[in-house]
């Protein structure tokens, strides 16, 4: 068992221990408390602080969230039902159903449709930029990270959720990329694992698809290999 002296220190100029309440170090003479002193222990600490982040950051092989441009086709089939909620709102719908099936309406059963209709048109534009908004912030909110060791990601607006697989658990992994994906530089990386929880996980519509891909086939073969893995089929 080691015992700690929580009494002494390190000289900061010759690393002799000296102890904790000593202004003056009796092995090299230097006196602790001098502005000397003072300076080195600044440009000590964040050396150490940097050096921390500097590994952290190299532990990190892929980071980022899902892109916008995987809500294109989502977008293109909002742009259409908004097109229609403009035409309901501008189109005299109950003039032009009058006229072609003559229907003769009077002015007051055409005012309260004409109202209906532009009651419509607007509340059937609200729900589509609403769930528009709602899935962009939802699809920012997701965020990926891979390390050598595992595979995090999280989720949520505000019931914020945080997961994370094993790197070792990875069976299989492919790569899939429709016609927009490659227009847009994005793409999905499928994992198929053996975790029970997520026993099938999706990288969907990042950026950099091909590097998340060599980055987990590498990561996930270096893993079995340290962990002694034998996957079965």
């Amino acid at each position: 068992m080691t015992v700690i002296d929580l009494t002494t220190k390190q000289c900061i100029f010759c690393a002799e221990t000296i102890q904790a309440q000593a202004i003056k170090c009796r092995f090299c003479g230097e006196f602790l408390n001098s502005d000397k002193a003072r300076a080195l222990e600044a440009e000590s600490r964040p050396d150490s602080q940097e050096s921390e982040e500097e590994q952290t950051d190299d532990n990190i092989l892929f980071a980022g969230s899902p892109s916008l441009f995987g809500m294109v086709p989502t977008v293109i089939k909002g742009m259409f039902f908004l097109v229609v909620a403009a035409l309901l709102v501008k189109l005299p719908l109950e003039i032009m159903a009058n006229d072609l099936l003559s229907l003769e309406w009077t002015e007051n059963q055409m005012l309260v449709f004409g109202r209906y209709r532009i009651i419509t048109g607007l509340g059937l534009a609200i729900i589509v930029v609403l769930r528009l908004a709602v899935k962009m912030i939802k699809l920012k909110m997701i965020y990926y990270e891979v390390t050598p060791d595992r595979i995090e990601w999280g989720r949520g607006i505000f019931d914020r959720r945080v997961d994370n697989l094993d790197m070792f658990r990875v069976i299989d992994l492919n790569m899939r990329r429709s016609i927009f994906d490659v227009i847009f530089g994005i793409g999905s990386v499928k994992l198929v694992t053996t975790d029970k929880t997520d026993p099938e996980f999706a990288f969907e519509k990042v950026r950099h698809c091909r590097l998340l891909y060599d980055v987990i086939k590498k990561a996930s073969l270096e893993a079995d290999k340290q962990n002694r893995v034998i996957h079965m089929e």
